[in-house]
């Protein structure tokens, strides 16, 4: 297994800590006069979803993680969990709802996102960076609703709510950040 020095802990990087994957959300080089240099870093455990904070000493190696992403496609999601298909093999699996809660909103039928991968257990899901939802309820806009005068709230087909323009009617399509979770614009 490949290590890491602290100098190589920047964001994004995957990183094996007592056998769980963690995920480096920021990092910081620091040194103090006469001491060993350090790495002050932020870390989000894959498996668990926990933040914690570490630092890393000068010559500390650190376990680069078996992480990669894998092309699958979204097919459906009911109570508890949500069913993904592997576009290469066409197996399918399944991931708890609760272990994806803030991407579930953003997830339609058929829609093709990244599997996050630790070993060959799918553990989390890489949304595209725009999508495209249905306005499903909001209020009607009236004649005269300009794009720069204010918002409305807006419930999409999957149960996400957003502030969009006035203009903005039910049955719109509109592109959403996923990101921000902030309307974009009208497809």
């Amino acid at each position: 297994m490949a290590m890491y020095s602290i100098t190589d802990l920047k964001p994004g990087r995957a990183v094996s800590i007592d056998g769980q994957p963690y995920l480096v959300l920021t990092s910081q080089f620091g040194r103090k006069s006469q001491s060993k240099a350090n790495m002050q870093c932020k870390l989000k455990n894959l498996q668990t979803g926990v933040i914690m904070a570490r630092n890393f000493q000068g010559s500390e190696k650190i376990e680069q993680a078996d992480v990669g992403f894998k092309h699958v496609q979204f097919l459906y999601g009911d109570q508890t969990s949500c069913t993904f298909m592997d576009l290469e093999t066409y197996d399918q699996f399944a991931l708890q709802k609760d272990d994806i809660e803030d991407l579930v909103g953003f997830l339609t039928d058929g829609l093709e996102v990244d599997a996050l991968m630790y070993g060959e257990k799918p553990i989390s899901i890489k949304l595209p960076s725009t999508v495209i939802l249905t306005v499903k309820e909001t209020i009607p806009g009236v004649k005269g609703d300009t794009a720069t005068g204010g918002g409305k709230p807006a419930k999409l087909d999957t149960g996400l709510t957003v502030t969009v323009p006035l203009f903005i009617n039910e049955g719109d399509k509109i592109i959403v950040n996923t990101e921000t979770g902030e309307y974009k614009e009208r497809a």
